[in-house]
């Protein structure tokens, strides 16, 4: 699932197939390419997560935890949760990943909480990410919201 795919249009359709000839004005739109998620924005799901988990562990994030929401949430497909071992630690893991993934996927994420550095929420449409203080993230336990009863968290 890619959030915000159908609205994003590429320059091609916005091209117009033909011009008139006679006048040279363009005639009209060209037919609409059928694609998928993954040709519009040019990586997948699995390709973002993998890029997101290589940073937290390029970055020293600590008990990161992946759990998949395919089938389970429209939201996106994929939550990370990990922790940062001080408020500048999590705000630089979360710039940094936002950094790389807008480098790499040009991709812009939306991010919320940087400023004080205890929860940093990063959505970038198929991977929302959490990085925690480690008290905070005790306190909101946001595992044992998404995972299934009876599930142990996917350490990785």
């Amino acid at each position: 699932m890619r959030r915000g795919a159908d609205w994003r249009a590429t320059l091609e359709d916005d091209v117009l197939s033909h011009s008139d000839p006679a006048t040279g004005l363009p005639v009209g739109p060209r037919a609409p390419r059928m694609t998928t998620a993954a040709d519009t924005v040019g990586y997948t799901a699995d390709e973002l997560l993998a890029r997101v988990l290589a940073s937290l562990d390029d970055d020293k994030a600590e008990d990161v935890v992946q759990i998949d929401l395919r089938g389970r949430s429209d939201v996106a497909d994929y939550m990370v949760i990990c922790c940062g071992r001080s408020s500048r630690q999590v705000a630089a893991i979360s710039e940094k990943l936002a950094d790389r993934l807008k480098q790499e996927f040009r991709l812009s994420c939306k991010m919320e909480g940087k400023e004080t550095g205890d929860w940093v929420l990063i959505d970038t449409g198929d991977v929302i990410v959490h990085v925690f203080r480690p008290e905070v993230r005790e306190f909101y336990q946001l595992e044992k919201m998404w995972l299934p009863s009876g599930a142990d968290a996917s350490h990785v």
